[in-house]
């Protein structure tokens, strides 16, 4: 809904008649520039994703955690999205985007037909994503990763053109440092969790969960077109791609109340570590952006 949404005011907005006139004989798109976005975040990938496991804990995974009769303890598989149940005839949840706001400023410098210029912006957004496994117990466990907020500088080029030099058609791309929060779950309630070298937690209840926040690194490209409204006020739509470095995270699972027979610590008796099989967070934006050029 709020894709549609945004395309219907994008249109309204560029290719209005009555406001799509100029007060210049020819418009210039040099100058510095303030102005917002608004719009829709969408996690990209991760329906393939699974959960990892290091169980003699010498920091490679790929281990197949095993029962006393050898048998694999998490047979019953993977899925990409939040666990419904214990097993996976309760089914995943999608994973889920949201709305995306934000702020920006920058400098565009027109040669020609030709412009290229920097703009740094701050977003807000609600983009997350989970992975789920299953054991044979049975009990769930997954990750869940939530976009909260991000900071980017990027390079833009493009091309002016129309009657006036009133419409700018741009690729961008450019780097960015986000805020992720990460959050644990299991219906397991013998055996404890670490979160990245954290305190021990025993869940009590299914719906306990260990958390914590990060910063991750990526990048950002994508393509928009922009166009002059009434003076030095312009709209536009915009599609940016990002993708951030998210491989760090780590839960350990430990004994706790657990059976010494227990398929965590079966191989080293600290535990065995989970991270998930994705090492990468993409996220797709489509956003309505406004700017105002000095």
């Amino acid at each position: 809904m709020i894709k549609q949404t945004l395309l219907v005011l994008a249109l309204a907005g560029l290719a209005g008649p009555a406001l799509a006139q100029s007060s210049d004989p020819a418009t210039t798109w040099t100058g510095f520039y303030v102005g917002g976005n608004f719009g829709n975040s969408d996690p990209r990938g991760g329906d393939d994703a699974t959960i990892l496991f290091d169980t003699n804990l010498d920091g490679t995974f790929g281990d197949t955690i095993r029962t006393t009769t050898g048998a694999d303890a998490f047979a019953p598989g993977f899925c990409g999205g939040a666990s419904e149940g214990r097993t996976p005839a309760a089914g995943c949840s999608e994973d889920k985007g949201g709305m995306e706001y934000g702020a920006r400023v920058g400098y565009d410098w027109q040669m020609g037909n030709l412009v290229f210029g920097l703009v740094g912006e701050y977003s807000n957004h609600d983009a997350r994503d989970s992975v789920s496994s299953f054991s044979i117990t049975p009990a769930f466990y997954y990750f869940t990763r939530e976009l909260t907020s991000s900071a980017a500088i990027r390079g833009r080029v493009g091309l002016a053109f129309g009657q006036q030099n009133d419409w700018l058609a741009y690729v961008t791309a450019g780097a960015v440092r986000a805020r992720l929060e990460n959050e644990f779950e299991s219906s397991n309630l013998a055996n404890t969790f670490a979160l990245d070298g954290g305190s021990a937690t025993r869940f009590i209840l299914d719906s306990d969960s260990v958390t914590n926040s990060t910063d991750a690194s990526g990048v950002q490209a994508g393509i928009g077109i922009e166009r002059k409204i009434a003076g030095n006020f312009s709209l536009g739509l915009e599609y940016l791609r990002t993708r951030l470095e998210d491989d760090e995270l780590r839960v350990r699972v430990g004994r706790g109340g657990g059976p010494a027979t227990s398929p965590f610590i079966l191989t080293n008796a600290n535990g065995t570590d989970f991270r998930r099989s994705d090492e990468d967070f993409d996220i797709g934006s489509i956003r309505l952006t406004a700017s105002y050029r000095f």
